[in-house]
């Protein structure tokens, strides 16, 4: 087996297709599929099930993936080991981040890093907070900027430094029947059309504990994936939000409104635990110390 052909296996899960892994790997289907016959016979399995509408992984390829993703990783590091020795820090900084990232200048910081360091490909990524943990765990990324309620902090990894930690407020349009209120409490904001992130989500989980701790139901109108949503359907009037303090001090055209009985969100930067020579480097500049 070599490194090629785990290459192609993985474009292929993710793909589903061997023609789209084929085209995402600039090579014909032919080349792949006779590359990815070979892995399976070294392997001694099956990583595929074909059928004519869909590629499906089997037990054993849902099994091949983790690893296969963490030698590619090694692989990667390796590379920039070598290359950050001879004096030139290059390779890949993948960082993914919550849409309401206000605990650091994100963008400031990755363009100083891109002066400093031109040679390395920076790829950033917005997501939610549990996914990017998840990459993380996976080492699908070298760091990311996640939001968590403080019950939930035993999800993150061992490495990760605090960045903030902050109130949620209410946030309404200048119309909004609220908007004249110097607080409010949770019981006045389940009176009214709510705005939030999708059920399930850590940011979700924010609001939800606060009202069912407090023994109060509300309703969500409208369920959302990207703070730009909840700014826009606010703005409106259609509805009220609940976002961090921060993200409410950038939005100065809303009413933001402290909410008395009111969640906190905590802000946390998470890498893997090996980490790469570049990753360190942005930790490095970003003033990020390493360790809890």
């Amino acid at each position: 087996m070599n490194l090629k052909q785990i290459r192609y296996a993985l474009a292929v899960a993710e793909e589903q297709s061997f023609t789209r892994a084929a085209q995402r790997c600039h090579t014909v289907q032919s080349a792949l599929s006779h590359q990815i016959a070979k892995l399976e016979e070294a392997l001694g399995c099956t990583l595929f099930e074909r059928t004519s509408r869909r590629v499906r992984l089997t037990p054993a390829g849902q099994a091949f993936i983790p690893p296969a993703q963490r030698l590619l990783a090694a692989q990667q590091a390796l590379v920039e080991e070598v290359t950050a020795a001879g004096g030139t820090v290059s390779g890949t900084l993948t960082i993914g981040t919550i849409s309401t990232i206000n605990a650091i200048d994100l963008t400031e910081k990755l363009d100083k890093f891109h002066r400093h360091y031109p040679a390395v490909n920076i790829r950033l990524y917005v997501g939610m907070s549990e996914a990017l943990l998840e990459d993380v765990r996976q080492q699908q990324c070298d760091m990311a900027f996640v939001g968590i309620w403080p019950g939930d902090i035993g999800l993150l990894p061992v490495s990760h430094r605090q960045l903030t930690d902050e109130p949620l407020v209410a946030l309404v349009a200048p119309q909004h029947p609220l908007a004249s209120r110097e607080r409010v409490n949770l019981q006045a904001l389940s009176a009214v059309p709510l705005v939030d992130f999708y059920s399930g989500t850590g940011a979700r989980r924010q609001t939800d504990r606060a009202f069912q701790a407090a023994g109060i139901k509300r309703h969500v109108s409208f369920e959302i994936d990207h703070i730009e949503w909840l700014e826009n359907l606010v703005r409106r009037g259609l509805a009220a939000g609940i976002v961090p303090v921060s993200t409410a001090q950038r939005l100065s055209a809303l009413v933001s409104i402290p909410i008395e009985d009111g969640p906190r969100r905590q802000v946390f930067c998470v890498w893997p635990e090996t980490l790469s020579r570049t990753a360190e480097r942005f930790l490095q500049f970003s003033g990020i110390e390493r360790g809890q």
